[in-house]
């Protein structure tokens, strides 16, 4: 029976791969920063264990505690939606030390058991702000394209050891908490000089075409996971699937 380890399972994209991985019949470690048994209640082949990605300590302590992994799932991340002229730099750090520098030790700390095992996969959570550009996310953008870039190198150095690394990309989700797990308002990075421009975009932000489900993400997921073909891109959602394409055919 597999085990997979999943980051950010508070809610959202973490909380709904942890329950589809449960169902598959693996044995899920769900973590986060502070486990809550009423969102995942107990049950066999499930462990909530607590997790901060941007503690060193905290992670040594989560590999121990999870014992051999099959699948190692990044899906932690802060959001940010505001004008990068408005947004504070301890701000950008805090973002890129979970979304980016949260992953990177979250990988490098599983791929000593991978290597020497030959086997594992790792599946970097980013978003569809890497496959177009999009206004206001300039610094979420940032973040997440480093992950981009560092998933496609990596890839190539672990296929030597039989570990497999892939990409999920989810689009808008508008049921998730994206926005609110800062400690930043969304109105404090907008300033007046900005209202104009950013009035417009939060009215499309609000109906939306396309959206994706924390569902979709899910099963983006599984399917990253227990693929063993090269590809290395799995959009999410139905929007991140357009936008996919739009950037092949470009």
């Amino acid at each position: 029976m597999k085990t997979v380890l999943i980051t950010g399972c508070s809610s959202g994209y973490g909380l709904e791969t942890a329950r589809r991985f449960h169902a598959e019949g693996w044995n899920v470690i769900a973590t986060m920063r502070s486990p809550r048994h009423d969102i995942l209640p107990p049950a066999q082949r499930l462990r909530l264990l607590a997790l901060d990605v941007t503690d060193p300590d905290s992670i040594s302590a989560a590999i121990a505690e999870s014992g051999p992994i099959d699948a190692l799932v990044n899906n932690a991340g802060v959001g940010v939606v505001g004008a990068f002229e408005a947004t504070p730099m301890p701000h950008i750090r805090k973002i890129f030390e979970t979304n980016t520098f949260g992953t990177m030790a979250m990988t490098q700390a599983v791929i000593p058991q991978f290597r020497a095992r030959r086997s594992g996969v790792v599946v970097n959570v980013t978003s569809s702000v890497t496959l177009a550009s999009m206004p206001l996310a300039a610094a979420y953008t940032a973040s997440k394209t480093a992950i981009t870039g560092f998933t496609g190198s990596l890839a190539h150095e672990l296929a030597a050891f039989d570990i497999r690394v892939k990409l999920v990309e989810p689009g808008y989700a508008p049921t998730t908490r994206f926005a609110h797990n800062t400690a930043v308002r969304v109105e404090d990075l907008i300033p007046e000089a900005y209202a104009g421009f950013a009035a417009p975009i939060f009215a499309q932000f609000a109906t939306p075409p396309l959206v994706t489900t924390e569902a979709d993400v899910a099963e983006a997921v599984w399917q990253a996971a227990n693929d063993v073909s090269a590809q290395l891109h799995f959009p999410a959602g139905a929007d991140a699937v357009a936008l996919a394409q739009a950037s092949r055919r470009a």
